[in-house]
């Protein structure tokens, strides 16, 4: 069930959503400021990074009949990376729109805006937190050229990100594409090459199959489309700040009586995707049921009872809407693992 209208809330991200208590309570204080900017906690940030990933590997896992052990390994090889890509990419996008987040509400006590983290500490934190996923990214692939050029389009992606809502409406795509590819790196960490791209002709290509590249791709459109409906109604809780500072979005262009019929739009691309990538992959019930079923009920309750008029609203339903779709994706894959291999 959906809180009651309670105002702005202090858990979305805004700057002051680290309690220090629990564990957090041991840390000194000067700490603080850069669990914040690397979100931390809660954790949300980086399962958004994990969760395609793992959506990647346990499809690879699947058509491979990978052994569970060498499924585990790439598996925390994977939560490692994800650790400090997410890290990295949360810092670069608050030191980037630091100015913009200084005239937004919810994010004016934000580290950066607030002074508690100067820009030079910020780009210096990104730079750590970008070379420890970079040592990383040997462990994926048998060839480090071949799982560097893999990861280019992300690293490119998540560059340009923090720009886009100053040049299109349509940031959460360019989200959207970023956070999918993970799914990419997924398979990568179990299969040389997932798109079977060639770009190392001295890799072995475990199975020279052109439809397990379809169903790769329909999976990547697929969460894509799962980001975009999440991260729009994530962006109504900003929606007067944006549109006076001119901050572009889905939320901004097509406004509260627009939005919900888009985001019935893109949840229907995004069924039609599952099918589509549960067809090409021999997927079984597991996944019609979990994946796709979960998808229309997780997806379609967010769709048809967030209020966007209300930040509380919109910040209950991005975070539990996302824990329940991927987690739904993430168990059917698991699901057809176990039937199709153990």
């Amino acid at each position: 069930m959906a809180p009651e209208k309670k105002g702005p809330s202090l858990n979305n991200y805004s700057g002051n959503h680290v309690s220090q208590t629990g564990l957090l309570a041991a840390l000194p204080a000067s700490w603080v400021p850069y669990v914040q900017l690397a979100r931390l906690v809660p954790p949300a940030g980086l399962f958004l990074i994990y969760f395609p990933h793992v959506f990647g590997l346990l499809h690879a896992a699947v058509r491979l009949r990978t052994p569970p052990e060498e499924v585990a390994r790439a598996a925390l090889v994977l939560l490692a990376g994800s650790f400090f890509v997410s890290n990295a990419i949360h810092i670069w996008n608050d030191l980037i729109d630091a100015p913009l987040d200084a005239k937004v509400t919810r994010t004016k006590s934000r580290p950066i805006p607030r002074g508690a983290v100067t820009p030079f500490a910020a780009f210096v934190y990104t730079l750590t937190q970008t070379a420890g996923a970079a040592l990383l990214i040997p462990l994926l692939s048998p060839s480090t050229i071949q799982a560097a050029l893999y990861a280019l389009p992300s690293i490119i992606g998540w560059i340009y990100y923090p720009w886009a809502k100053r040049h299109t409406y349509y940031p959460q795509f360019v989200l959207g594409f970023c956070l999918a590819w993970g799914i990419v790196m997924g398979e990568l960490a179990l299969d040389a090459d997932p798109l079977l791209t060639k770009f190392d002709a001295s890799v072995e290509v475990k199975e020279d199959n052109y439809g397990r590249r379809a169903a790769v791709i329909f999976l990547v459109i697929g969460a894509t489309m799962w980001t975009m409906i999440y991260d729009t109604i994530y962006a109504h809780q900003d929606i007067e700040d944006d549109k006076r500072e001119g901050i572009k979005s889905i939320a901004v262009l097509y406004g509260t009586a627009g939005t919900k019929p888009l985001l019935w739009r893109l949840l229907v691309a995004l069924i039609l995707s599952l099918i589509a990538c549960a067809w090409f992959s021999g997927l079984g019930l597991s996944f019609y049921t979990i994946a796709v079923g979960g998808s229309i009920g997780a997806l379609g309750s967010l769709i048809a009872f967030v209020d966007l008029e209300d930040e509380e609203s919109c910040w209950w339903w991005f975070k539990n809407g996302f824990w329940l779709e991927g987690g739904a994706i993430v168990l059917s894959l698991l699901a057809e693992y176990i039937v199709q291999t153990l």
